[in-house]
């Protein structure tokens, strides 16, 4: 599903930077550059589910469980 339609983010773009680390509001704006001109900010009220969403993809990863 998508995000932000004037940059394109999607669900799993949010995922992938939760799986490389971006877990703040700020990083998540920086990364997808959700303040730069050509965005209209309407995705912008949604950033805390974005940064929850990111979150939460990290901690899923971190509990899979090591093959032995």
């Amino acid at each position: 599903m998508y995000v932000c339609l004037c940059k394109g983010l999607t669900e799993s773009d949010v995922r992938e930077a939760g799986r490389q680390g971006c877990l703040t509001t700020r990083e998540i704006i920086a990364e997808f550059g959700l303040r730069e001109n050509g965005c209209c900010g309407r995705c912008a009220k949604n950033i805390h589910e974005l940064v929850t969403l990111a979150k939460s993809q990290l901690q899923s990863a971190c509990q899979k469980p090591v093959p032995s």
